[in-house]
């Protein structure tokens, strides 16, 4: 059956259904993933919230979905578009093809897509509010839930939980959180707390960690601006390490600012220059806003990562306090594993600054 995407640009693409017919409409942001595999890992991934993602590379599903590469319980995409999809799963660990465990979720799938014309023009005009219908001249019916902040609180944990046995203890505060990057702390010989995004500074501090990790997470960094005072005072407290939107959230706390990207970075083969090495590594990137340089001054962090495509930073380290952020995913997954040093150098830190734990302002 014939379905259509709406823009908010006013342009229609149509497509088949490739899952059942969805019963109402389907309203999300639109966006696209440039990797050629690790689907299953973009649908899972709470950083997609309620966006409806758009795969470049044109078979999707081929190796099916397997019981281990899940970034969490439940997938998060409000819709997925694809030129096209297989029926079939061609790998021995596949136990659902990808038709199946989206319609498990009542996530449709809209393919026989232009999917190449549909990127040209997001790149061209940004992303925007996008509407999924069975229905023609529906789109009049797009508008897009800007609650930003209540998507993190939906992807986000409601209790604390604790996870491993290792030496270095880790609070992790849980913006929405990739199990990857839990699964990398616990394969670096550290117990971890997992903790609501909203968790008071004086709970955190209840839990004496070694080492503070701010996840990734969807929306606007600006929507928790609730939080910052609580922030910066943990990262003036424990050595931290923020990941995606808590690096922007790090750099929001010190004073810095943040920018919306016409249509961000979401793909597994981003280049990024690490300036303290010297040296170029491919990265794993999923973000809509980057920190402004310019309003880094007087905040006093460094630039240490640049992305070699638009120069937009990609990582700081803080000179006074033991802070390091990165706007990539260096847990790799799905993506190349060039950046996994930044765990082993965030348990170094976490060495080094054994003792140093200041005082609240």
């Amino acid at each position: 059956m014939k379905g259509s995407l709406y823009l908010k640009s006013g342009e229609c693409f149509e497509g088949e259904w490739l899952t059942a017919v969805p019963e109402q409409h389907i309203q999300g942001e639109i966006v696209f993933f440039t990797g050629m595999t690790g689907y299953q890992e973009v649908l899972t991934d709470p950083s997609y919230k309620d966006q409806i993602i758009v795969f470049t590379y044109p078979l999707i599903g081929n190796y099916g979905i397997n019981q281990e590469d899940f970034e969490s319980k439940i997938p998060h995409v409000a819709g997925v578009i694809v030129y096209e999809s297989h029926e079939a799963a061609y790998h021995y660990e596949a136990k659902w093809t990808l038709k199946e465990y989206l319609q498990k979720w009542n996530i449709p799938m809209l393919g026989r897509v232009d999917t190449r014309a549909l990127v040209k023009k997001i790149r061209n005009e940004g992303t925007m509010p996008a509407l999924l219908t069975a229905e023609k001249h529906a789109e009049k019916l797009i508008r897009l839930n800007t609650d930003l902040g209540y998507k993190v609180r939906s992807v986000s944990g409601t209790e604390a939980k604790m996870y491993g046995d290792g030496d270095f203890h880790i609070v992790l505060i849980d913006f929405g959180y990739k199990k990857s990057i839990l699964s990398s702390l616990l394969e670096r010989n550290c117990r971890v707390t997992a903790v609501p995004f909203d968790t008071p500074a004086k709970e955190i501090e209840k839990f004496h960690p070694d080492g503070i990790l701010l996840s990734n997470g969807p929306g606007d960094p600006k929507e928790l601006a609730g939080l910052m005072p609580d922030l910066n005072k943990l990262l003036r407290r424990y050595p931290t390490l923020g990941i995606c939107l808590g690096h922007q959230l790090a750099a929001l706390s010190f004073g810095g600012n943040t920018q919306k990207l016409a249509f961000g970075h979401r793909g597994a083969n981003h280049p990024i220059k690490d300036i303290k090495t010297n040296s170029v590594l491919m990265s794993s990137q999923n973000h809509s806003y980057v920190v402004e340089e310019k309003s880094l001054r007087g905040t006093g962090f460094n630039v240490r990562f640049y992305h070699l495509h638009d120069g937009s930073i990609e990582g700081l380290t803080h000179q006074d306090y033991p802070v390091q952020t990165v706007q990539f995913h260096p847990e790799s997954n799905p993506g190349p594993a060039d950046g996994e040093y930044i765990f082993d150098e965030f348990i170094e830190l976490i060495k080094t600054n054994n003792g140093r734990i200041f005082a609240y302002a």
